[in-house]
């Protein structure tokens, strides 16, 4: 059975926890912080998520993780098998974390602090989402999933990329970003409606408390040197 290593609270771990359940993988989680001792021996550099199969081999890197998932469970796929569309839908989740998820992601210290970012962050990180935006509105099909007429590995990845883009553009630019995208705020909706992603934001909401303790004792320990 696969061991996933990480914590809820991490959009990244998702994206590989839904493509598990979506699968029907048999797994087992196991909690753990990035940057932790116990995590650098399943994942080089200490980052959530990495999971580990039944027979020791250890793998990190959400993408790669899912590739793998994909390539040793492929009976319900989440790629075309066209090679053009299969290279569509990973431009759409390239976009998604060049374009959004990375740029919002520098907002996130700030959000935990409850503190304003200065100007200058926040202009940068408006001006990347801003392409972002423009690039998506020229790929997302919406008809109805985000790459076409099934579900991908797009919609599953582009879905955890939106829960950080929300937080964090909306407390610190005032900015709905997904309203900008036409079609995007609807098919959201849809994908949050599934079993399968109800289940993970209800663990996502239960890690939180432990995760910000965890955020807060960092800060604390960084603060003390």
């Amino acid at each position: 059975m696969i061991t996933l290593h990480g914590f809820a609270a991490s959009n990244y771990y998702n994206i590989v926890k839904h493509t598990l359940l979506y699968k029907e993988v048999p797994f087992q989680e196991n909690l753990i912080f990035a940057g932790s001792d116990e995590l650098l021996k399943v994942s080089p550099v200490g980052k959530v998520p990495a999971i580990t199969t039944a027979e020791g081999f250890n793998l990190s890197e959400a993408n790669v993780i899912c590739d793998f998932i994909e390539e040793t469970y492929p009976d319900t796929p989440l790629y075309p098998t066209d090679a053009s569309e299969r290279a569509a839908v990973r431009q759409i989740m390239k976009i998604a974390e060049l374009y959004l998820e990375l740029p919002s992601r520098r907002l996130i210290p700030y959000v935990f602090s409850g503190t304003q970012a200065p100007d200058t962050v926040k202009e940068e990180v408006r001006q990347v989402l801003t392409r972002g935006i423009g690039a998506l509105n020229q790929v997302c099909q919406f008809s109805p999933w985000i790459a076409g007429k099934e579900l991908t590995m797009a919609d599953i990845y582009m879905h955890y990329v939106n829960v950080v883009v929300k937080a964090c553009a909306q407390a610190q630019l005032d900015w709905d970003v997904l309203a900008e995208i036409p079609g995007m705020k609807e098919w959201n909706k849809t994908m949050s409606q599934s079993d399968i992603a109800q289940k993970i934001e209800a663990d996502r909401v239960a890690n939180m408390p432990e995760f910000m303790q965890h955020v807060q004792a960092q800060i604390q320990a960084a603060n003390a040197k």
